[in-house]
């Protein structure tokens, strides 16, 4: 390009030499003509140049560009060009000077950036802008708009690298990381040995043979500098090729009867489109977790990956591979890491990746994961855009092992303003209830597995009720899952309650009683009945319902009854529970509680039970006098406004 553009040197004040073309500056300078006419051996001028001394106002003047973006106003007096990624002017008397007579050809790349050309030069090596060239009939018409190049591989970037090679002779330095580009480049423009001899096809081809004697890492940057032209480069066949290198070094430095069966295996095997074969079995690698390749592989493209996965025929639902499945869960936790760093992240390019890796990791089930392992797994993927199927196939797996969870594994992060996946651990548990309902052959086993999940989501309970987001209905949805066998005690649910109730203090009456229906009373523990008797937060009704259900066999009885006092919201107090004749139970005014069989009671405790009973009752009529007394009082002094003295007031009566 420099030979045949810019052939003239000038050195200003030692400062600065500038490549210029011998007869656009010559044309405008008389200065400049007399001296080139004046040296007899102009060999020398192309070699060293011409030095000016003294020149005044040196000011960085532009170097030729290579890459030139089309004016947007040609009126205007400099036309910017763009060169090594900087702006530059010129006058647009040369501008135009070097648009007719050196760049009389316009090539729009991807509706992207304008190159100008010589047509003479590019033509002799592209057979394909040779023959646009000749269609056109109105030649013109080419010089003011150009030619549209659309879906050119590589881009500008790529096109910038023809236009090297073309402006060079013909000669380009090809290495591992633009050999696909060019490779591609060429097959664009049929630069072909038809055109011009050693021309860029050729070229690259040869380089491409000795892809087998490449590296492992030279592979690799060789198939990442596909991704932006990947639909060309996989249709000409380019990255086929690649892979078949890619899985030869895998098979070469790993053990094939862990990833690859022999072409003699079982039929179990699968052929694969690279002509290898994809083994089936997960024993075959019992202790395999994390090979060698795993992280190397992780800096290609998701497109790049899917290809690979393509090549072994393990793409979707055809995935039967232990390895394959590792390796893309791998991929996808590297990804997900860091798609804060990556600018270009879209979760949707690794939706198919996804949904291959959950495929695999469905049809080897609990032979190759455990219950953490597939927590593990759903982690990682639900970020990913998983489809429907996929998800559900996975959420089935997790639920039929949900006996083995813990708690860690239940706190899954909301995607909905929560901060736990709440629907995630219901959706679980009605897998695991369908499970416990369909499997009748071991009821001790499955009732044993019941009551394990039934602890669990108690602790669940309670690791989530502090959550403000948290609706009163999903934490009844979750309390009310699983039925009443699957608990023999209820008072780690009633904890999770009073956690719940303390991190919402502005629910009513009505929301906390509903809240608390989800109990069961006679499963409560005499230390949390008492606990929840004396709970400012539970309503009263709802204790007294509670302390009521301690014995399952009271029922009321009109020859013995003996009252319960409980004071209600309204202040008025009334007997609510009544004893049988097998058992006694007597809430006294400390809140002790006193349950005793008749069987083992002598007659004289009897006696002296009923007597306090009977105590109790004209205490609490007592009560309710002095109530309405005080009731009278507070109305009349609102009425009169007359305070009435403390000595005055009644003491009230001690229950017991």
């Amino acid at each position: 390009m420099t030979t045949d553009l810019f052939d003239l040197q000038i050195h200003v004040n030692g400062q600065q030499t500038f490549f210029l073309n011998e007869k656009i500056i010559s044309k405008y300078s008389g200065k400049l003509r007399k001296i080139i006419k004046q040296e007899k051996r102009r060999t020398q001028i192309r070699n060293s140049g011409i030095e000016i001394d003294e020149f005044p106002g040196v000011r960085d003047s532009p170097k030729p560009p290579l890459k030139i973006r089309k004016p947007k106003n040609r009126s205007e007096e400099k036309v910017e060009y763009i060169w090594k990624n900087k702006k530059q002017t010129l006058p647009m008397a040369m501008h135009a000077a070097m648009t007719t007579d050196l760049f009389d050809l316009q090539i729009h790349v991807n509706s992207q950036q304008t190159f100008f050309l010589n047509e003479k030069i590019i033509s002799k090596y592209s057979g394909k802008l040779r023959k646009i060239i000749k269609q056109e009939k109105r030649r013109t018409q080419i010089r003011n708009s150009g030619i549209e190049i659309d879906e050119f591989p590589g881009g500008p970037d790529g096109f910038e690298l023809v236009s090297r090679f073309c402006y060079n002779h013909g000669t380009i330095s090809i290495t591992v990381s633009n050999v696909s580009l060019l490779h591609c480049c060429a097959l664009f423009l049929g630069m072909t040995e038809k055109v011009s001899p050693s021309n860029l096809l050729e070229q690259t081809e040869t380089f491409l043979e000795g892809m087998f004697y490449w590296s492992w890492s030279e592979i690799l940057i060789s198939l990442k500098s596909c991704e932006s032209f990947f639909l060309y480069a996989d249709s000409s066949g380019l990255v086929q090729k690649l892979m078949c290198s890619l899985l030869a070094k895998i098979a070469q430095n790993s053990d094939v009867n862990g990833f690859f069966a022999s072409s003699s295996s079982s039929s179990s095997s699968s052929d694969t489109a690279s002509g290898f074969r994809l083994s089936s079995s997960a024993k075959a690698t019992p202790d395999y977790r994390k090979a060698w390749w795993f992280d190397e592989m992780t800096i290609l493209p998701p497109v790049i990956v899917e290809s690979f996965v393509k090549s072994l025929g393990g793409y979707g639902s055809e995935n039967n591979s232990l390895v394959l499945t590792r390796f893309l869960l791998h991929y996808l936790k590297t990804a997900a890491q860091s798609k804060g760093v990556n600018n270009n992240f879209n979760p949707s390019d690794y939706g198919g990746l996804a949904d291959t890796a959950v495929y695999g990791v469905i049809l080897l089930g609990k032979s190759a994961f455990s219950c953490r392992g597939l927590f593990w797994v759903l982690r990682i993927v639900s970020g990913f855009g998983l489809s429907r199927d996929c998800r559900n196939g996975l959420e089935r797996l997790i639920g039929g092992m949900l006996d083995q969870a813990t708690l860690d594994d239940l706190l899954v992060s909301g995607h909905d303003g929560g901060v736990y996946d709440v629907n995630l651990v219901l959706r679980l548990i009605k897998v695991f209830v369908h499970s416990f309902e369909s499997n009748s052959d071991n009821m001790k086993g499955c009732r044993r597995q019941m009551n394990k999940v039934g602890r669990l989501i108690d602790k669940y309970l309670g690791e989530i009720a502090p959550d403000h987001s948290l609706k009163i209905s999903k934490f009844l949805a979750v309390a009310t899952s699983l039925a009443d066998c699957a608990r023999n005690c209820f008072d780690g649910v009633y904890r999770a309650i009073d956690i719940y109730l303390e991190s919402h203090p502005t629910l009513s009456l009505e929301e906390r009683s509903r809240l608390c229906r989800c109990l069961k009373y006679e499963k409560l523990s005499l230390e949390a009945c008492k606990d929840l008797a004396k709970n400012p937060r539970i309503p009263p009704r709802i204790a007294v319902q509670a302390l009521a259900s301690q014995h399952p066999n009271i029922a009321c009885n009109s020859s013995n009854q003996y009252a319960i006092i409980t004071t209600h919201d309204h202040g008025s107090v009334s007997p609510m529970i009544t004893s049988s004749s097998n058992q006694i139970l007597a809430v006294y005014g400390n809140g002790k509680v006193v349950d005793t069989e008749s069987s083992s009671v002598s007659e004289e405790e009897n006696d002296d039970m009923k007597l306090n009973l009977q105590r109790m009752r004209w205490r609490v009529v007592e009560l309710e006098k002095v109530c309405r007394e005080m009731k009278g009082q507070m109305s009349k002094m609102v009425r009169t406004g007359v305070v009435v003295p403390p000595g005055q007031h009644r003491a009230l009566p001690r229950l017991c």
